[in-house]
């Protein structure tokens, strides 16, 4: 027989939404947002005021203080890494040492992939030759999907990472051909 204070528990469990990341950003110390990556559908004004919001409370906060704030019904977590802030906003019943953790291997992966990331590597400029944003987030995109861990191995990871790199360079390498009418 089954109590029904315990019943109703299992019951409640199952009704949860799923553990999910609404937004990451990536923002430096002087506010400037390097990354954004929105997994729940926001408007662009709310976004805009979302991002100025967000990153104000982060970068107003003292370094020995909490990495988790509230904000709007939702939880912010972030962890700075030398000049970057990486900023997720999840639900108010996730777990914030998942968010963290799910943080720190994106980091790690930036960093395995580019050497030592600096600001430098993500930075969204008219040149991405030089500066490699849409790596990063070609990155963040082989470790969560739709705002959820898709795998927890770096190596598996890089592996994707490079495999796309080689196809890309495959591919303009065609096009250049095709251009120059030798293929």
């Amino acid at each position: 027989m089954v109590v029904p204070y315990i019943a109703s528990w299992f019951e409640d469990v199952s009704n949860l939404p799923v553990s999910m990341i609404n937004y990451l950003l990536v923002v430096s110390r002087q506010g400037k947002t390097r990354l954004a990556k929105w997994y729940a559908t926001i408007p662009p004004q709310k976004r805009a005021k979302i991002v100025k919001e967000v990153s104000q409370l982060v970068l107003s906060r003292k370094a020995k203080m909490c990495n988790v704030i509230e904000y709007k019904g939702q939880k912010v977590i972030y962890r700075r890494y030398a000049s970057l802030f990486f900023v997720a906003e999840i639900g108010y019943t996730d777990n914030e040492l998942i968010t963290l953790e799910i943080i720190h291997r994106y980091v790690e992966l930036l960093d395995r992939y580019f050497g030592n990331v600096c600001e430098m590597d993500i930075l969204p400029l008219p040149t991405p030759s030089i500066f490699n944003f849409q790596q990063a987030y070609n990155l963040l995109d082989e470790c969560i999907i739709s705002g959820e861990m898709v795998d927890t191995s770096l190596k598996v990871a890089l592996n994707l990472a490079k495999a796309s790199d080689v196809f890309e360079q495959e591919e303009h390498l065609v096009k250049a051909l095709k251009s120059a009418d030798l293929f």
